[in-house]
């Protein structure tokens, strides 16, 4: 299956719930590509396809709290490397390191333990969605305050009318995304 048409068949198994979680936003559901066993198997072969590849291949694989752990744990086993979570304040249970970023009413907190990677470490940072940005800039920070190097930040949907897409890609940070969303 070629990438567009890998686009396409996500995209048509991707749900949009109307006016939640407030009105005027459609919600991207990506529940619905897990539940289904052979749109998941699709969706994670097109991220191991991609980092196979030894000059795209990391160390380890970070997700985001939490839909980017379902996605990043079982690449990670596909690639045979290690997986490391970036939690919400306060689940960890060892040293961390913590990263504040704005969202749009306040802030929030991501974590990591302190020896979740190693310096140098080529790390593939990973998540669901990419709307303002805010969370995959905040793992990045704290994959680099680690001494490691986010290599790229995957996810499945982009929607680039909220802006993250770009400001990550403006922070140095290499973007794939399979699904594009105009609008949001």
């Amino acid at each position: 299956m070629s990438e567009l048409n890998v686009s396409q068949y996500l995209r048509d198994h991707i749900r949009t719930v109307p006016d939640w979680p407030a009105p005027g936003v459609q919600f991207r559901d990506i529940t619905t590509l897990l539940q289904d066993a052979q749109v998941f198997r699709v969706l994670i072969d097109a991220f191991v396809h991609r980092y196979m590849e030894p000059a795209m291949r990391p160390d380890v694989v970070a997700g985001l709290d939490a839909r980017g752990f379902i996605l990043g744990a079982v690449v990670a086993y596909e690639l045979n490397v290690g997986f490391v979570p970036i939690r919400k304040k306060g689940k960890l249970p060892y040293t961390t390191v913590e990263e504040t970023y704005e969202l749009e009413y306040g802030s929030a907190t991501v974590e990591l333990h302190t020896d979740a990677v190693k310096p140098g470490h080529r790390v593939l940072l990973i998540d669901d969605l990419i709307a303002t940005g805010g969370t995959m800039m905040a793992g990045k920070k704290l994959l680099e305050k680690l001494g490691a190097t986010v290599m790229e930040g995957a996810a499945i949907v982009d929607l680039p009318e909220l802006g993250g897409s770009q400001r990550l890609r403006a922070s140095g940070l290499p973007l794939y995304t399979l699904v594009h969303y105009d609008g949001h």
